[in-house]
């Protein structure tokens, strides 16, 4: 089997008095999505942020062999290749459409064919094309994870980092945002990590699945076998 492209190794992380992640461990593939499920606070967005260089840790996080944290900075980190979609979208609410996704790509070199990824963007969300001109903020929920997707997109990333994007969305558009991150996994080869409160959602989407809770990974392995496991069935899926 080829290395992982990302691996985590013991990595700990508090908030003052309080310990967020305990010794996680995790390794993730090149072109696979893989699911972080548990409860709320039980320390999955803390794991993102950490490998985002948003938070400082013990332990060890390499990407492609190279270590990252130290002096390893959060922007640092997106050169490399690792964009995160964040909670709540976190847009630009008073930028366009079309400024907000010129930002997702502030990092690259500008021989890069950016208007080659803008015009992919539009084609993968119709609805953002249609909306090009209107600030971000003038959005429903769903079109503006769909922003804070192709945002992300236009970054070109190497490892992409999703926070909840299901969240507060009507099923119908959850359904839509799920679709389109099983497209950019198989016509992008885009490698995902996915944080999902729905864990019947996620599971069915992932290839691989880790369960954290108290900030400790209890259970892991394929995101299939995981849903048919027991104790995953009775806390996360409802029997």
């Amino acid at each position: 089997m080829s290395e992982p492209i990302l691996k985590v190794e013991n990595l700990s992380a508090s908030y003052g008095s309080i310990v967020a992640l305990k010794s996680v461990s995790m390794e993730v593939y090149e072109g696979e999505i893989v699911t972080i499920i548990g409860a709320n606070g039980a320390g999955k967005t803390t794991l993102l942020s950490c490998i985002s260089g948003l938070m400082p840790y013990k332990g060890e996080i390499t990407f492609h062999g190279e270590k990252l944290g130290g002096k390893v900075d959060s922007a640092a980190i997106v050169e490399r290749g690792i964009i995160q979609v964040p909670e709540g979208r976190q847009i630009f609410s008073e930028l366009s459409v079309h400024e907000n996704l010129k930002m997702g790509a502030y990092s690259r070199k500008k021989g890069d064919d950016i208007q080659k990824d803008m015009d992919e963007v539009y084609a993968l969300f119709p609805r953002l094309a249609e909306r090009r001109d209107q600030k971000g903020g003038s959005l429903s929920g769903g079109e503006q994870q769909m922003l804070a997707m192709g945002r992300a997109m236009m970054a070109n990333p190497k490892l992409l980092l999703l926070d909840e994007p299901s969240m507060g969305l009507a099923p119908i558009v959850v359904a839509d945002i799920f679709r389109t991150i099983r497209r950019l996994n198989r016509e992008k080869k885009v490698t995902i990590v996915l944080i999902e409160q729905n864990a019947r959602l996620a599971l069915k989407t992932a290839n691989r699945a880790y369960v954290v809770e108290t900030g400790l990974v209890k259970l892991s392995g394929d995101a299939k076998e995981l849903a048919n496991d027991p104790k995953v069935r009775d806390l996360y899926l409802g029997g």
